[in-house]
């Protein structure tokens, strides 16, 4: 293995950091969070198990820092798309819509956001350090806290409490209509086999775009009682 210098400016250590980021997003895009090891990530980035701990106290504290970024990156993208798409003057019901739909079709755009959110409360919390673990929910609380900006603008009609509950169910629901819209072979062959079976085999996109509208609705149908 080829090791390399190591950095000691904070600009060489954020590059080391960045290189190791980067190598984990590239092996994600051809395998699954559960085959991605540290080993095959050190051979992957040319670099000690040991020199990756510098930056990184474990493999899930590189997959949570990885989840931050996408979902920072997907809030980044929908922000406009909601603007476009969302007509202040509209109906209530069309800007439900717009948004439901708006939400569907970004998160279904990112598979590696799904497959990260997905597997964060079952595994990738489970092995980081106290303060790792307090960094990356702080991170993820000021996510659900844009998420709820940006449904707030879309529907102004909900207090900022209820944009920030839903925002927070949304990305549960997400992390759940993921996981089943990804049966394993047996599961499809019998989906297949079966037309009565075939109502469980779910598809994300139409999925998570039912059951926003579902949630978002019901929040604001509280909110007038």
């Amino acid at each position: 293995m080829t090791d390399f210098q190591r950095a000691r400016t904070p600009e060489q250590r954020q590059v080391r950091r960045s290189t190791i980021l980067a190598t984990a997003r590239e092996m994600l895009s051809e395998m699954g969070v559960s085959e991605l090891s540290f080993n095959r990530l050190s051979e992957r980035a040319g670099l000690a198990k040991s020199n990756i701990l510098r930056y990184f106290d474990s493999r899930e504290a590189i997959l949570l820092e990885l989840l931050d970024d996408e979902q920072k990156a997907w809030l980044a993208d929908l922000g406009p798309v909601l603007a476009q798409r969302t007509e202040p003057n509209a109906p209530v019901r069309e800007r439900v819509a717009a948004l439901a739909e708006s939400v569907a079709e970004s998160l279904t755009a990112r598979p590696l956001l799904n497959e990260l959110v997905s597997a964060q409360a079952s595994v990738l919390e489970h092995n980081v350090s106290p303060d790792g673990a307090a960094r990356y929910k702080r991170a993820a609380l000021d996510n659900v806290r844009t998420f709820a900006t940006l449904i707030g603008r879309s529907l102004p009609e909900l207090p900022e409490s209820g944009a920030v509950e839903v925002a927070g169910a949304l990305v549960m629901l997400a992390s759940s209509a993921w996981t089943y819209s990804q049966p394993s072979a047996a599961m499809r062959a019998a989906y297949e086999a079966d037309p009565d079976l075939a109502a469980h085999c779910i598809v994300f996109r139409d999925a998570i775009e039912h059951l926003a509208t579902l949630l978002i609705s019901g929040a604001l149908a509280s909110r007038t009682r």
